[in-house]
């Protein structure tokens, strides 16, 4: 006999699915629109580079603030490789494949490896069965109970803050990119690393020629650090939120986990548009196909996706402090 829990959660699962034909009238790319999205946010980053250079003959510490600056701009060139690993920048599979794959090299990220790792992110976000690749590792409550002492501890510096937004974005796109971690099986994933790898090394290789070390240390770095955990706090406020959305194997749907577990991260508009509208998320986890230039528009035009999974600045930070998802609340909840 079903119960009054079971026709609620039917029909919240339902709705969550009857979202993606309607979002399905955003789906397509304008080429046009695409193309100047590309071309500001390239010559932007392309003049930072160049000013910092500059900048050095002047000052260390002004390239080095330039550089900062700069890191706004790789973490939209970012946002673009993400939409061409969801086709949705431009109609031409073909043509986004490879503007990622050239995008990949600047932002430190084999595109192949990281596009076949998204999916599975967003095929298995919020199931509890299917945690691991592309996910911030979370352990339910009973599980983090059952474990020793000691892998207690490990667990509790992998969640601190100064790992998760310090030394982690070094540790992942410095280092674990460099490999197909999760997917060496196959020789497609081998080579989009060490295509990525050699051309990034001719790119450094380049910049030490003609500057030395120093734009190395005051522009490259700088920039590449500070943009990489940007990312990954965006990704982490994204998903890592007192109410969003786990569930057994069993239970789990992909609609109901996408718009109940993603969250809409509410930036200014200038932080929004440097970081592609991205804290939209549970938009585009429910319909991945949409450029994110027009993830403002369903917001204009759906009053309930905008008032849905509301983050603040504020409320992101106190996100920080939740480490454990609880199966019998149904919340992500603190060690204490």
């Amino acid at each position: 006999m079903m119960t009054h829990e079971d026709n609620t959660a039917g029909a919240r699962v339902s709705a969550a699915r009857d979202w993606v034909k309607i979002l399905s009238a955003y789906r397509e790319p304008d080429a046009l629109r695409s193309s100047f999205e590309l071309a500001v946010t390239v010559g932007a980053f392309v003049l930072l580079w160049a000013v910092a250079w500059y900048a050095m003959s002047i000052s260390a510490l002004l390239a080095f603030v330039i550089s900062l600056c700069n890191a706004a701009f790789l973490l939209r060139l970012f946002i673009i490789q993400h939409d061409c690993g969801h086709s949705a920048f431009f109609k031409n599979r073909v043509l986004s494949d490879w503007l990622g794959r050239v995008i990949g090299i600047v932002t430190l990220t084999p595109y192949d490896v990281w596009r076949a790792s998204h999916a599975l992110h967003h095929s298995s976000s919020g199931n509890l069965g299917r945690r691991g690749m592309g996910d911030v590792h979370t352990l339910t409550v009973a599980e983090y109970k059952a474990r020793s002492p000691l892998k207690r501890l490990l667990y509790r510096l992998y969640r601190h803050p100064l790992v998760l937004f310090g030394l982690g974005p070094g540790y992942l796109f410095f280092l674990e990119n460099r490999l197909p971690l999760g997917l060496t099986g196959r020789a497609k994933y081998w080579v989009s690393s060490m295509v990525t790898n050699a051309m990034i090394c001719l790119a450094l290789s380049v910049i030490y020629y003609f500057g030395g070390i120093m734009p190395i240390l005051l522009i490259f770095l700088p920039s590449t650090l500070l943009a990489a955990s940007a990312g990954v706090w965006l990704f982490y406020v994204q998903h890592q939120f007192e109410d969003t959305h786990w569930e057994a194997d069993k239970d789990w749907d992909l609609h109901d986990a996408a718009l109940h577990g993603s969250s809409h991260y509410v930036l200014p508009s200038v932080l929004q548009w440097l970081s592609g509208n991205i804290g939209i998320h549970h938009v585009h986890h429910l319909y991945s196909r949409i450029p994110f230039y027009r993830l403002p528009e369903v917001l204009r035009d759906h009053d309930s996706l905008a008032s849905s999974n509301h983050m603040t600045i504020r409320q992101s930070f106190r996100s920080t402090r939740l480490h454990l998802w609880d199966e019998d609340s149904k919340k992500l909840v603190a060690f204490g």
